[in-house]
């Protein structure tokens, strides 16, 4: 909701998010999936692996570990051979918020040792261009990642 608010009072640049309904509901489809799917699946084998072991002291089972991968590979599939198929960026052939978001959730399970351009190929060039595409912000906006990550541009796969 705050996107479309903000996008109506002309705060984010339209080639961001598209004013023209049909680019607009490309847009508005993938964040609709996303939110309960990649963000809630990435956030949570982040929170399971890095984030509730550095609060509470408690290491989570394998289990439960597993369980987590699993459920966020089953998405990033999804990026991979539907999102990205045939295009450079999720909706189309050129950034969105759609792949702001998506890098965003991503980007976080580095910090809790899954390092997603290891396994899917599109994903990391798609990674790379989204990262060309809004850098500096993009390199300053993920620096705590690549710090504790030790994945940061300059660092070999």
């Amino acid at each position: 909701a705050i996107l479309r608010y903000l996008s109506a009072k002309g705060k984010i640049p339209e080639h961001l998010y598209p004013k023209y309904f049909v680019d607009q509901s490309r847009v508005d489809e993938f964040l609709e999936w996303q939110h309960m799917s990649l963000r809630l699946t990435c956030a949570m084998y982040f929170r399971t692996v890095w984030l509730e072991p550095l609060l509470t002291g408690r290491t989570p089972s394998e289990a439960k570990i597993e369980a987590f991968r699993m459920q966020m590979e089953r998405n990033l599939d999804v990026v991979e051979e539907v999102w990205l198929e045939g295009k450079d960026f999720l909706t189309g052939s050129s950034l969105t918020v759609a792949d702001i978001f998506a890098a965003c959730e991503i980007e976080q399970t580095r910090m809790a040792d899954y390092d997603v351009r290891i396994k899917y190929p599109k994903i990391r060039a798609w990674l790379k261009r989204v990262r060309q595409s809004c850098n500096p912000y993009y390199d300053v906006a993920h620096e705590f990642v690549y710090k504790i990550s030790g994945t940061g541009p300059q660092a070999k796969l």
